[in-house]
Formats: structure tokens, C-alpha cells, sequence
């Protein structure tokens, strides 16, 4: 069955809405392209799959703050408030980001998850439960902390060991007294790891080593030095780009400054568990009443029904346009620049995909809809 007959037996049964623009996912990155589309004048949507605004900061933990000043906060058009050399807060900025979608008036759309993103002509339909999209052009905006990722060794600790990913962890309180264990070695589990060291005896698994960077450098933050170098906005297309893409970088932790201030253990990879036992890539072992898997994240494209994925499944995009005419992804790590999924720097990206979505659009021509744009495509020639 071909794309437009499903295409056609779908909008006999579910209202479909037109729009230029379908925008998918309603965060930081989905709110910087939003605005870029509300100057231009696009009839747009954005869609996203939560029932409150901000919804992935909210499910931080609580004393969750930015390694950024909030000089360098900011999405396009409005300053992050407060003091400018602060570090905001969890809440911070969730209220921020629920405070831009109200101030641009965007037309973001609680509750709306998207099932499906198909090809469908010329143009593209964006399935959810109870209605459809039929869309132009689309920007996947969802960004790389989607899925929570936990290895599978968690499955063979027993019932009596408490479990958290680091989305469910909110405060020590979350957990039972005792000694626990932190893995993760980014910095989301040196925050928790240093928090959870106040009440209780505390293990850190560390998996691949990051480079620890101090927050402040002769009086400055480092993201100062960061801007002023131009190190924040090396593409992966440059030498020093492509050496640093898919590096983290620990940002104000060390694990010599967790293990002498705050008292934490340190182990290698946790490789292996049994009921209560954790054991470690050196052969050593640690009995634990509780775990933080401070593991990360795993991307969820499985609802894009185009072909723009390479064989073993990594999306292929150059500076997140494919090589679908119209779709665009945003928000992704390292999608161009080292600030490409940051807050205060997606906004470089979300103008270069609104500068894309410009040139993409129909036109009459002898009273056919056709499509008048400058292609990049994926290696990155003009045509």
C-alpha cells in the first residue's frame, strides 16, 4: 500500500489539519524555532507530548543548576532574568521557558504526542491519537534525552536494592538511609553523587573518564573563555570540531575533589550485579541497599517513517537538515557545535533551520504547487 493510499484512507477517519509548519517537540529547541517561524509569518504548530510546559527540567532533580551563567541562558528575543552572572536554578528555568512560550505567544500544544511523521507526496503528515497533521515542511525538535537508559545489569539486582534513574531522582529524600550507589561518570552523576555524600555513604561507577573543566578561571566562568575563544561555536566541520564532538567534559567536578571534600568512593564500570552485590570492571564488588543510574539517555526516532537514517539506524543530516526536502531535526548533540543542544546557544542552529525552512516553500507556478528553494544537501553543496 502506497504512502498517499494510506495518506487518504487516514483522513477519511481523523481529522487532518494544514499547516506550513509542524514543529515536534515543544522545549528549548522547539520554542527557538517557533520564534524564528512566528517572525516570518508561518502558519505553524508545536506540538508537544507533555501536559505542562518545561516538562523535562521539571523532572529534575531539585537542586539541579546550570553549569551556565544566565548571561549565556537566553533563547532568541528575550534575556534570561535575574542577575546575569547567576546559575540558575531547575525552576528557573522552567519558568523561563513558560514564560517565552506566553510572551511570543507560540502556539505550542499540551498533551499532543506524535505517533508517526510520514512522507506523503510533496508534503509530510504528522500522525498523533486523535488527529493529524498534514505539514510543508517538519522540524523534529524532541532533542537527545528522550528515552531514560539503564544497562541491563539493573534487572539482576534484587527487589530489596532501590532503583532510580536520574529523571525519578529528586532529592536524598527520594532514597532509603544507607550506602548507595551512583553510575555515571558525567556530570549529572557527579551533581548527585556530591548531594547524596551530605547524608550518607556514597560509591560512584565510573564508566568512560570525562575531562574535568573548572567552573571559574582567574574570576571568570569558563563559558567567558569559551565565547571569547570561539571554541563553544567550532563546527564538526573543523579540525578541533571533529576532536571534540561526542566529548563530555566534566564542568566544575573532579573526581579528586569528590573523593577528598565529600568523602565518595570511587569504582571502575559497573559490569555485572547479583541480588545486592554491584560488580566492577577491576573484579572488585560492592554490596548496596540503593542505585542512581546516572546513565543518560537514548534517542527514539523509531516514529519517522522517512528514509533519512543510515543502515545501522544514526540519523544522517548535515547541521540537522536531511535529505528529505522539509525536515529538519534541532537540538541534537553536537548537531553542529558543542552548544548545538544547549540552552543558551541552540538558538545558532534554530535560525540556520528557520533560514532553511524560508527557502523551502511553495509558490504557484502555471497552477501547479511546486517548490522553490536553495538545497544544501548533506555534503553540504548548494544546488
Amino acid at each position: 500500500m502506497s504512502s498517499l493510499t494510506e495518506h487518504q484512507q487516514l483522513s477519511d477517519s481523523t481529522d487532518v489539519t494544514r499547516r506550513e509548519v509542524v514543529v515536534v517537540g515543544g522545549g528549548q529547541a522547539g520554542l527557538a524555532i517557533g520564534y524564528h517561524l512566528a517572525r516570518q509569518g508561518r502558519d505553524f504548530t508545536i506540538l508537544e507530548a507533555a501536559a505542562e510546559p518545561a516538562a523535562a527540567w521539571r523532572q529534575r532533580w531539585d537542586s539541579l543548576r546550570l553549569f551556565t551563567p544566565a548571561r549565556y541562558d537566553s533563547l532568541p528575543g528575550l534575556a534570561f532574568p535575574g542577575d546575569p552572572n547567576r546559575y540558575p536554578s531547575r525552576d528557573d528555568v522552567a519558568a523561563y521557558l513558560t514564560d517565552y512560550a506566553r510572551h511570543f505567544g507560540l502556539p505550542v500544544e499540551l498533551d499532543s504526542p506524535v505517533r508517526a511523521i510520514r512522507k506523503t507526496g510533496d508534503r509530510y503528515l504528522v500522525e498523533l491519537d486523535d488527529r493529524a497533521y498534514e505539514a510543508d515542511q517538519v522540524v523534529v525538535a524532541t532533542g537527545p534525552f528522550q528515552i531514560p537508559l539503564v544497562p541491563p545489569i539493573a534487572e539482576r539486582l534484587g527487589p530489596e536494592v532501590v532503583q532510580l534513574h536520574s529523571t525519578a531522582y529528586r532529592s536524598p529524600d527520594a532514597l532509603p538511609g544507607g550506602r548507595v550507589l551512583v553510575v555515571g561518570g558525567g556530570n549529572t552523576g557527579f551533581q548527585i553523587a556530591e548531594e547524596l555524600s551530605g547524608t550518607r555513604e556514597v560509591h560512584l561507577s565510573i564508566g568512560s573518564r570525562q575531562t574535568p573543566l573548572p567552573q571559574r578561571i582567574l574570576g571568570r566562568d569558563l563559558f567567558w573563555y569559551l565565547e571569547a575563544t570561539g571554541l563553544i561555536r567550532k563546527s564538526t566541520e573543523t579540525r578541533i570540531g571533529r576532536r571534540l564532538a561526542g566529548r563530555d567534559t566534566l564542568i566544575g567536578s573532579s573526581p579528586r575533589a569528590l573523593r577528598r571534600q565529600h568523602g565518595v568512593q570511587l569504582h571502575k564500570r559497573a559490569i555485572d550485579a547479583a541480588r545486592s552485590t554491584v560488580r566492577f570492571a577491576d573484579g572488585t564488588q560492592l554490596d548496596v541497599g540503593s542505585v542512581v543510574w546516572a546513565t543518560g539517555f537514548r534517542v527514539d526516532d523509531s516514529f519517522i517513517a522517512v528514509p533519512v537514517f543510515h543502515p545501522d539506524g544514526h540519523l544522517v543530516h548535515r547541521r540537522g537538515v536531511t535529505a528529505s526536502p522539509g525536515l529538519y531535526f534541532l537540538g541534537l548533540g553536537w548537531q553542529h557545535t558543542r552548544g548545538s543542544a544547549l540552552l543558551g546557544w541552540v538558538k545558532d542552529d534554530a535560525e540556520f533551520i528557520a533560514q532553511q525552512i524560508d527557502a523551502l516553500r511553495p509558490v504557484a507556478q502555471g497552477g501547479a504547487r511546486a517548490r522553490e528553494r536553495v538545497h544544501t544537501d548533506t555534503t553540504g553543496r548548494t544546488t
